[in-house]
């Protein structure tokens, strides 16, 4: 019973239902149930379309149709709802035949993103499905159907949790379905993968100083707990899902205090489940959590009890494998891999507890490691079609998509941030360097070029203190941006203050000119030639505009590490200056105790820019440096995740904001350019690694579309022996500047 992917009914017959009595709006109702008897002489070539608003589970003879969780997904529901088609043979007997679908009230109209606001996209439940023999309709969802509201569960909320009654499996009362008018029109065939459930750990049993039980899952992940325990009927256990112990070792949720939505009843992460008479095994079926502990309240003997977390996120198979000497660093590599896991739901978002937001920044930060880590092709390509649905008719970007407020002037003011609004480019452009697929910049090539419009008109408004620069028509200083974004020892609050007053030329124009030259590649590649040589032009304004605005005779005075790595990494300095600018920054880096100041934009940049000019040690330092901010801090806090700002928890073991962000865990991108350099541009593969005796090994393996390349190094006996695993041709370079051309397996070694 496989999803099948991109396909959809050739006529819809089936009708739109909602399952719900006439209610008070504002009241959240118990999910619903439907259900139709049916017959059928035969059942082979059976295939099920079925969607809905809110989230459903649907059942054949009681039996569960496919594996996807969460289904049918996320996305700007009124623009673009995904049908899912399921073969369903197996399913289905000659004779009499029962469906069952329950609906609970998901993305469409639960909790949702920054704000935790409710209907979001409308305030019903409704189902459509279509069940065909040969590709000839057996059974529509119609006004024949029958629902209940009368099962166990009782309420469901994506990010609240879910209270559910056992007692109640077995429903008696029935009443009719109502057929709304929705229609078909944006209505589209499911293209990416489903979200599914994927690793299990066992939970152990603690009790903190407190007083409290409380489960352990040994791994910070987003999914859901599932229960094994015998009780009597009517005796409750409640479960609340967090991602640390406080400074006292007790459990806390204080890290995703949602403040404001506190009025609303925040982010519990809440399971009630009251039990039936003997053995009890459930799992919640409309939410997620971002967790590795569960406070435990109960009166039940939870002596043979057993607890499961079950990780949830997208079908997307493991495709990059890191080692080295350094149990740390591999942990941390592990660590990034988690934080991908866990927010990868459908689409990219950002955390798994407090906003679960697609931001723009946070995927462009991190797709060019994304694409070694796992196979996210389908996740992201589905991602960038929500970016298009959410682009304004002038160009924007939005900072998040799909939707998950309902807007309003200030939100609407905070939009097209540079960094965030340019993942509409950067994103393809890493997609593309790594699948070599150039529908991806087809699909998006529109969208690009809009972004690139609706820059062009921002740059053209410039503040009066920037007009004596004689590219001032190319310098960006005016809109809204988050500029570097979570710098440490820099408040944001106070950042975005003077961004907004100031402008934010420096990081807006850097992107500007950025954008402008990857779409001239772009457009070249696409067979574009006007446009290919326009947006050149624009990038090298947008480049002088930069270079009069923030050099000073071609040099950067800046006590900030960023504005060095970012006119490296993005091509804005000429010949010498980029040693100069390389020689200041790793003089930065060395004066700050090998500490980091760099933010959420340029972090992913700074190893790979140190190492390239001659400060590789320099690099290496920053990569196990185990203070804060550092990325091994967080591993000797014992982190299983990455977090989302670099003392998550502080040395006192008190805790903020999410620790379970994956745009840091960028740094896991340069162990396979860098430290193992497999670096591979649209089917071009070059081997450049980077090796150091600080790891004493390091073995890089990367499922690559096209084939599995190894790249690995160790140090032993006074050689530098390197081990390769090519299966295309590639160019190797090593450190002592051999260069040469093979395929195959390769070995090699350095005398030291």
């Amino acid at each position: 019973m496989s999803l099948i992917r991109e396909k959809m009914p050739a006529c819809w017959q089936a009708k739109w239902i909602d399952p719900e009595l006439p209610h008070e709006k504002t009241e959240r109702q118990p999910a619903s149930v439907l259900r139709k008897v049916f017959s059928l002489e035969k059942t082979e070539n059976a295939v099920l379309y079925i969607t809905c608003h809110g989230l459903y589970e649907a059942r054949l003879n009681g039996r569960r149709v496919g594996d996807f969780v969460l289904a049918p997904g996320v996305g700007d529901y009124n623009k673009r709802l995904t049908v899912q088609a399921y073969d369903v043979s197996e399913l289905l007997r000659q004779g009499e035949n029962e469906i069952t679908v329950t609906l609970g009230d998901g993305w469409y109209r639960g909790n949702n993103g920054i704000d935790g606001i409710n209907c979001l996209y409308g305030e019903d439940l409704a189902l459509l499905c279509q069940l065909e023999l040969d590709g000839k309709p057996v059974l529509c969802s119609d006004e024949s159907w029958q629902a209940s509201q009368e099962g166990p569960t009782r309420l469901n909320d994506l990010e609240k949790g879910e209270e559910y009654d056992a007692r109640r499996e077995r429903i008696t009362a029935w009443h009719g379905v109502t057929v709304r008018q929705f229609g078909y029109t944006n209505l589209a065939p499911t293209e990416s993968v489903p979200i599914l459930e994927q690793e299990r750990f066992p939970g152990t049993l603690l009790t903190t100083p407190n007083g409290e039980t409380v489960l352990d899952f040994g791994q910070n992940l987003a999914g859901y707990t599932e229960l094994r325990l015998t009780a009597k009927a009517g005796q409750k256990i409640t479960l609340w899902h967090g991602e640390t112990l406080d400074e006292n070792g007790n459990f806390t949720q204080k890290n995703f205090d949602p403040g404001d939505r506190n009025k609303n009843g925040g982010i519990p992460q809440r399971l009630d489940y009251i039990c039936k008479d003997g053995e009890n095994v459930w799992k919640p079926r409309f939410s997620i959590f971002g967790f590795r502990y569960a406070k435990v309240e109960t009166d039940i003997d939870l002596t043979d009890a057993a607890f499961t977390a079950v990780a949830v996120y997208s079908q997307m198979p493991q495709t990059g494998f890191f080692s080295c000497g350094n149990a740390d660093v591999n942990q941390l590599f592990r660590n990034s891999l988690w934080s991908m896991r866990s927010n990868f739901c459908d689409i990219p978002t950002d955390c798994p507890t407090r906003e679960r937001a697609g931001w723009t920044g946070d995927a462009g930060a991190f797709t060019p490691t994304a694409v070694y880590l796992m196979d996210c092709y389908p996740v992201l390509r589905k991602w960038l079609g929500e970016c298009r649905l959410a682009q304004g008719t002038d160009g924007l970007v939005q900072n998040i998509a799909p939707k998950n407020d309902a807007g309003g002037m200030i939100s609407n003011m905070l939009q097209g941030s540079a960094g965030w609004g340019d993942a509409c480019v950067l994103v393809p452009w890493a997609l593309y360097q790594a699948y070599g697929r150039r529908e991806i910049l087809e699909e998006n090539y529109d969208m690009m070029c809009r972004w690139l419009g609706y820059c062009e008109k921002r740059a053209g408004k410039t503040r009066p203190h920037n007009l004596l620069n004689p590219y001032h028509k190319y310098l960006v200083d005016q809109g809204f941006h988050f500029g570097e974004w979570c710098q440490p020892d820099v408040d944001n609050t106070d950042a975005m203050k003077k961004t907004m007053m100031f402008g934010a030329p420096e990081v807006a124009t850097a992107y500007y000119f950025r954008s402008a030259s990857l779409l001239s590649r772009i457009a070249g590649i696409l067979g574009r030639p006007e446009d290919e040589k326009r947006f050149r032009e624009i990038a090298e304004n947008a480049r002088l505009a930069y270079r009069r605005c923030c050099l000073k005779n071609g040099q950067i005075k800046s006590d900030r590490q960023c504005e060095y790595v970012r006119p490296i990494a993005f091509g804005l300095l000429d010949g010498d200056e980029v040693q100069a600018a390389a020689d200041a920054l790793n003089e930065l880096v060395v004066k700050n105790g090998y500490h980091l100041n760099t933010g959420f934009l340029s972090t992913p940049d700074l190893c790979r820019v140190l190492a390239e000019n001659g400060h590789a040690n320099t690099a290496y330092m920053l990569l196990l440096q185990t203070d804060c901010p550092g990325w091994l801090y967080a591993v000797k806090k014992g982190a299983t995740t990455i977090w989302e700002t670099w003392d998550g928890v502080r040395k006192d073991g008190s805790v903020h904001d999410s620790l379970n962000h994956y745009s840091y865990g960028a740094i896991s991108g340069w162990l396979f350019s860098g430290v193992c350099g497999i670096r591979l541009e649209a089917g071009k593969l070059t081997i450049r690694p980077c090796p150091d005796p600080a790891l004493g090994y390091a073995d890089a393996a990367w499922r690559s579309p096209v084939g599995t390349i190894r790249s690995a190094w160790e140090y032993r006996e006074g050689k530098l022996l390197f081990d390769f695993a090519l299966p295309v041709p590639a160019t190797i370079e090593l450190p002592n500047g051999k260069r040469y051309e093979t395929t195959g397996e390769v070995h090699d070694e350095i005398l030291l």
